[in-house]
């Protein structure tokens, strides 16, 4: 497995970048998977779905599950 990290300020051109080179790393036939980061709390699931009611009733975890996309939703763990 081969792994790199791009980082910088917004608005700095990260996603403009990787927008460019993600395809171009693709075509050489390997996979590209990307983690991204937000200081900002997230929400993946809307209030009133089900996947959010269940999550806040108490699911340590919860899965979305497409048909095509997946999203895996976990509390992060308070220190």
């Amino acid at each position: 497995m081969k792994v790199f990290g791009i980082a910088g300020h917004s608005g700095m051109g990260k996603t403009t970048l990787l927008e460019r080179l993600v395809p171009e790393i693709s075509s050489r036939g390997l996979v590209v998977s990307l983690i991204k980061h937000s200081h900002k709390n997230i929400e993946i699931d809307r209030p009133g779905k089900d996947s959010y009611r269940l999550r806040e009733a108490g699911c340590s975890e919860v899965l979305l599950l497409g048909n095509d996309r997946w999203a895996r939703c976990r509390r992060a763990l308070r220190r």
